[in-house]
């Protein structure tokens, strides 16, 4: 099983890298991570995988030509052939006149997000709960999902005198429960702790809207009232971060955020913010160029506060990093890893019993982009949709397609759920967000499942 690395020998490592001769600034990004992920479907487990990785990453500026370099050698050798790569490279570059400098020192907050249980989670225990999670389904139907625990270390230190570790864990399960007549249902969970994976309450959740969903009937295409479960929330959430809260978008009017901070952009009762801090969240302390994390309000009470920058964004924008920044190389900019969108006071029964006529929708998928600056996105609903007639849920219904405004969607916000879950949309980024009842959603077209 490996172990943690630790900070004493990432900063041995990256000290080598430093010491490369000839260089005026260097930068250092080290990340170890080992994790397993098993796979199952038609209620049996067809893939178990392991994989362990490290690597060393190294930018250099000299006389302001930057080079980078990366390296899974993670040694004081590997680092130092990097570092003369990177070195070899910015030479014979063109100077980067937009080059912001590395992060000065600071001190970044401590924060516990490390599970010595998640980070040895054995092949056998994902097993276990694979058997746990598929035994839920019942007779006729079949459970097809993935359970994956990984650990994660990252260390900065740069030239300046910045050094930086945290090490992390997370585990995640999802299933799609299908079967009967043309039912299914979907559930997942995310944390950073093995022990807070309930695998029977995830089967049975994934399980329940399967068999609710059997039979579902024809419903027209058009704009409805709806509530969406936090999974369909996060996608809607993850794709407005995308198209808009990196500040590089925003200073170069390439954001539907653009020219608008200070304005209203959404319902009072909708807060967007960004908190790699909090502790019901997952993420580091620092970002990628090693400046500490903070909180960053985006949206607040419907009021568009400002994005998030790394250092070249905010370089850009005249202010300061705000500690988003992504491995280099990364023409991209800042991104939010860790959203947040505040609560309300409403339960998911609630906000159904306050629907006269609307539908109830689990989550979307193959979404996408339509038009960024519009936020319109258009993509399918999948794993339990139904009709909601005088405030109950009457019928599963077929599946639909929508093309909608995330930020018109959030300005006809009704009422917020008071429970939140986390929930990934993107990568290595997360969202904690909760259910919302919205005044009118558009449905472009209904498909014949």
């Amino acid at each position: 099983m490996p172990r943690l690395l630790g900070a004493d020998e990432a900063r041995a490592v990256s000290e080598a890298a430093l010491a490369v001769p000839g260089a005026d600034t260097v930068e250092v990004l080290l990340m170890h991570e080992w994790g397993g992920l098993t796979r199952f479907a038609n209620s049996a487990i067809h893939q178990s995988t392991w994989r362990e990785d490290t690597g060393v990453r190294v930018r250099v500026e000299t006389k302001g030509r930057i080079g980078v370099a990366a390296t899974n050698d993670f040694s004081k050798d590997g680092a130092r052939r990097a570092a003369t790569s990177a070195l070899e490279m910015a030479k014979v570059l063109q100077q980067d006149p937009g080059f912001p400098g590395l992060a000065p020192p600071a001190p970044v907050p401590d924060q516990d997000r490390f599970d010595e249980p998640t980070a040895a989670t054995t092949p056998e225990a994902r097993a276990e709960a694979v058997a746990t999670l598929v035994a839920q389904a019942g007779p006729g139907f079949h459970a097809a999902g993935a359970y994956e625990t990984s650990a994660l270390e990252v260390a900065v230190a740069n030239s300046l005198g910045q050094f930086c570790y945290a090490p992390l864990t997370q585990a995640s399960i999802s299933t799609v429960v299908s079967g009967g007549e043309g039912g299914t249902g979907a559930a997942e969970a995310y944390s950073g702790r093995v022990a807070a994976i309930d695998p029977e309450a995830t089967g049975k959740v994934a399980s329940t809207k399967a068999r609710d969903s059997q039979q579902p009937r024809d419903l027209d295409a058009g704009s409805y009232p709806v509530v969406l479960e936090p999974t369909a929330v996060n996608t809607l959430v993850g794709f407005l971060a995308y198209l808009g809260f990196g500040g590089r978008a925003i200073a170069e009017g390439r954001s539907p955020f653009s020219g608008k901070q200070g304005m209203q952009v959404a319902a009072p009762s909708v807060s967007i913010y960004d908190d790699a801090l909090a502790p019901d969240g997952l993420g580091l302390p620092f970002d990628f160029e090693g400046t500490p994390k903070q909180r960053v309000e985006l949206i607040q009470d419907g009021i568009f506060r400002g994005g998030v920058h790394d250092r070249r964004s905010a370089k850009e924008a005249a202010t300061s990093s705000t500690g988003h920044a992504l491995p280099p190389p990364n023409p991209d900019g800042a991104f939010p890893l860790n959203l947040f969108l505040g609560t309300g006071d409403a339960t998911l029964e609630e906000m159904i019993a306050a629907t006269d006529r609307g539908l109830l929708v689990t989550r979307f998928h193959y979404t996408n982009v339509v038009h960024p600056i519009e936020t319109s996105i258009t993509g399918m609903t999948r794993d339990g949709t139904w009709w909601i007639e005088d405030g109950a849920i009457a019928y599963p219904v077929k599946n639909f397609r929508f093309t909608q405004s995330i930020l018109e969607a959030l300005s006809n916000v009704e009422m917020v759920g008071r429970d939140s879950i986390l929930a990934s949309e993107f990568f290595f980024a997360t969202s904690r967000v909760p259910a919302l009842k919205i005044g009118s959603f558009t449905f472009s077209g209904r498909s014949d499942h």
